[in-house]
């Protein structure tokens, strides 16, 4: 198949989710890009955010996007305000994201809207045949047997931005996945590595202080609990074909090696790098080429010294939820992340406590009987089956709480 991309210096960048971590690391590698000399440049087509109406307007003025998406139509009537005349169009909802995800214009699609939102725009450019950056866990985590059907049919082509499986890529070009043994997933281990105290007391403030990794609020919460390692899990099993017995986790604080691959002779190739999201997406942005990069780089003889350990399943259940959801299959990884949403929020809001996760979600996947995920409308109803049911279950965390005299909502 001949590629009939444009030059790179003219390749079209969407990116959904503008705002968040994942889309301001981009822009800041995409300037950077632009800067240093013998790199490639990349246009930025198209900018979609949430809420933040002043950051997307100052992004609007420094890109000059052909399209700038918005949450809602009045959220778009500030935005048109903010921006003035500019050429740059305003849209707004899923719609807006929709064009935003299938402009004509973009080539590489960063699908970095955090949660099930994020799953109707990244199926839209994968139908569309973009390339896709995905740094959304819960595109593949709900629907990835739809996605990569889609991909087959469409040509599209996912990447992953999420550093675990931007390793595992990394480590599998070349190779042939009959010959791996096992996918190996590392985890930092999160806040509570070496957690003293008992976790029902720890509040949101220490769940959310990362040791090694800067990251929104949800995703923050799921490394402390461990759940991103269980969405990761499912996420391998569609990128890479891989049964769901020889992908593994390991513990490794120093967030040195992003994972690796163990193969069928004992040999085990890794990646390893700094912990900077800026990394990933550049591998993914102009892949498959290795272009010089403007970061700094990482000395191997300033790397800390690299230690392992097995992930503690009974402090940390929420992992081997992943698994479990895999093996139930259909719409259970969408029912499994639906809950844990909702979980994470009402930990953030105060309304539950911090082992009251892993509850609320256990609870909510015995609850659900599988459907076939055969559309994103089976998906959809499962997700909003799981929020009601979860949202149940934080009630009664939160009764029982105050039965016995205490109180999930204090500030501990």
């Amino acid at each position: 198949m001949t590629d009939d991309r444009p030059p790179r210096g003219d390749r079209g960048v969407s990116l959904l989710g503008s705002t968040g971590s994942i889309g301001t690391s981009a822009l800041d590698l995409i300037e950077r890009l632009e800067r240093a000399p013998g790199t490639p440049r990349f246009r930025v087509v198209a900018l979609a955010a949430s809420r933040s109406v002043d950051r997307l307007a100052a992004q609007v003025a420094r890109f000059e996007p052909l399209v700038a998406c918005i949450g809602t139509e009045a959220l778009a009537a500030e935005l048109k305000t903010k921006i003035g005349k500019r050429s740059t169009r305003v849209v707004w909802g899923s719609e807006g994201l929709r064009q935003a995800a299938t402009l004509p214009e973009a080539d590489f699609v960063l699908a970095g809207i955090v949660g099930a939102a994020g799953l109707e725009p990244t199926c839209a450019a994968v139908k569309a045949g973009k390339v896709v950056g995905l740094a959304n866990k819960e595109a593949l985590v709900c629907a990835g047997d739809l996605m990569i059907r889609e991909a087959a049919g469409s040509g599209a082509q996912l990447l992953p931005i999420d550093s675990e499986h931007n390793a595992l890529h990394q480590c599998l070009r070349g190779e042939r996945i009959a010959e791996v043994r096992r996918l190996v997933l590392t985890a930092s281990g999160g806040p509570f590595l070496d957690w003293k105290g008992e976790l029902d007391d720890v509040t949101p403030e220490q769940a959310l202080a990362h040791p090694t990794w800067d990251m929104g609020p949800k995703i923050s919460i799921d490394s402390a609990t461990l759940m991103n390692k269980a969405l990761e899990v499912i996420e391998a099993y569609w990128l890479y074909g891989v049964p769901a017995d020889r992908i593994a986790v390991v513990v490794h604080p120093q967030s040195t090696i992003h994972s690796m691959v163990e193969f069928v002779d004992g040999s085990f190739i890794c990646q390893l790098g700094a912990a900077d999201m800026r990394h990933p997406i550049q591998y993914a942005l102009t892949y498959p080429d290795r272009c010089p990069t403007p970061l700094e780089p990482v000395e191997p003889a300033s790397m800390p010294a690299l230690t392992f350990r097995e992930p503690d399943r009974d402090r940390f259940p929420c992992l081997d939820f992943g698994w479990r959801a895999l093996e139930a299959g259909g719409t259970m990884p969408a029912v499994l992340n639906a809950a844990n949403e909702v979980a994470v929020q009402a930990f953030l809001d105060r309304s539950m406590l911090f082992t009251d996760i892993p509850r609320v979600i256990d609870a909510v996947m015995r609850a659900h009987e599988p459907a076939a995920a055969s559309s994103l409308e089976t998906i959809h109803e499962a997700d909003r089956w799981a929020r009601d049911e979860a949202a149940q279950q934080v009630a009664r965390s939160a009764a029982a709480a105050n039965r016995s005299g205490g109180s999930a909502c204090s500030t501990r």
